[in-house]
């Protein structure tokens, strides 16, 4: 019983990343089912797996709140910690996504309260930004992207739901956001400490917008791939590459929660892959694609 009281005393909201990841991963082997024409897959597996943890976490998270509401109210005033609580509200969209091909009803609640949900949040977390007290540069770390740029996230199933401007909407405000956390964390990296060994896997994160922001645009046009789109894809790709130069320095880190970091961007750039791929019909981006699934899958 103490065991039990002392877990979900500490329960960190930052294991709702686990949903993100394992979402991700679920939409990008049914996207890998559909373009290699595979017999069977993991994709749906995933699928209910992804939604039973989703259940687990909340029912534990909300007793938390009830049990513990100082700590669980501690971690909305923290820096580092408060951008993480959007990442319940970025679980319920992307398993509305999830969930379009074969339950589109459910899809639709889910999204309709996860964007509502997030949307709220991330005015909330603006709110907290701009009115606290001057949070010191070493607290700035790649997670603050999970807050605003969450919301391009929004139309890869919005757009599917005939709601066409909202997702523009999100869009658009998530987009606008994403270089202007990108120069402040730059300008924190570069002329400031290094992130603690911790932190580290959340350089990951710089791979989701720009990777999600290009299957969100896919999908706003209808599913061509323009320029734009493979600007957004380029720079996803680059910073794969950044990153995956300095593996050995990731393959020493001892294992923390925020190693579920790397899940949901490499998903993503799986995805948007398997989209290149579709569409220019190029051997690189199927090789890559499975190169990438093959890794996300054995890394979860």
């Amino acid at each position: 019983m103490e065991t039990t009281n002392a877990c979900l005393k500490n329960m960190p909201v930052s294991w709702f990343a686990t949903i993100m990841g394992l979402s991700g991963c679920a939409l990008a082997w049914r996207r890998a089912e559909l373009l290699w024409q595979l017999p069977y897959g993991l994709s749906l597996p995933l699928q209910y797996i992804a939604a039973a943890l989703f259940l687990f976490l909340s029912a534990f998270y909300l007793a938390k709140w009830m049990r513990y509401p100082e700590q669980a109210r501690a971690e909305i005033h923290h820096p580092v910690k408060l951008a993480f609580l959007p990442t319940i509200s970025i679980s319920l969209v992307l398993l509305s996504t999830v969930f379009l091909p074969t339950a589109p009803t459910l899809s639709f609640w889910l999204w309709a309260c996860g964007s509502f949900a997030h949307f709220m949040l991330t005015l909330a977390v603006m709110n907290i930004w701009l009115h606290h007290a001057p949070h010191p540069i070493l607290q700035l770390n790649p997670a603050w992207f999970i807050p605003i740029v969450g919301n391009i996230l929004v139309p890869i199933a919005g757009v599917a739901h005939g709601l066409q401007e909202i997702s523009w909407f999100f869009f658009a405000y998530g987009l606008f956001f994403w270089p202007v956390l990108s120069a402040l964390l730059f300008y924190r990296l570069i002329f400031h400490e290094p992130l603690p060994e911790r932190l580290l896997p959340t350089l990951f994160i710089f791979i989701a917008p720009p990777a999600v922001g290009f299957i969100s645009w896919h999908t706003l046009h209808g599913g061509s791939v323009d320029a734009f789109g493979r600007i957004l894809y380029g720079v996803a790709l680059f910073f794969a590459l950044l990153l995956f130069s300095q593996a050995a320095r990731f393959v020493r880190l001892r294992f923390f929660l925020s190693g579920w970091a790397y899940s949901f961007p490499l998903a993503a750039l799986a995805l948007a892959s398997m989209i290149m791929a579709e569409n220019t019909g190029h051997r690189l981006y199927h090789g890559l694609s499975a190169f990438l699934l093959v890794l996300l899958t054995v890394l979860i």
